[in-house]
């Protein structure tokens, strides 16, 4: 059984920092993209930042020179620094990634999201 755990959430001021960390473990044989979704009351949910097993990084428009994604494939885990956070950055913010349990049979794998909330 595969399971992602988030961690890191909260409550912080506008213009304040929040790391999240989602670690993945069970039965993996290959990690390979990783990422956060974020879904905010009454909107869809989102891309906000998604990484390669090789490093390759893609960002949402609205957290682009704020927020940086990274992992360390030894501790399947991925994290996202969030800076100078803003109101609208609150959501539920989930990790997803993509595991093969056992090669070739992989899949989307969600985490259980973890609140940030902004305050202005």
């Amino acid at each position: 059984q595969v399971q992602l755990v988030e961690s890191g959430g909260g409550l912080v001021q506008a213009g304040g920092s929040l790391i999240l960390s989602c670690t993945a473990s069970g039965s993996i044989f290959r990690i390979n993209d990783m990422g956060w979704y974020r879904q905010a009351p009454g909107k869809q949910r989102e891309l906000v930042a998604a990484i390669t097993r090789a490093g390759s990084t893609n960002y949402a428009d609205s957290v682009k020179g704020r927020f940086t994604i990274s992992r360390d494939n030894t501790k399947n885990t991925v994290y996202l620094q969030m800076n100078s956070l803003k109101p609208e950055d609150t959501a539920v913010y989930y990790c997803y990634a993509y595991i093969y349990p056992s090669y070739p049979r992989g899949a989307d794998y969600w985490g259980q999201g973890t609140q940030v909330t902004v305050s202005s």
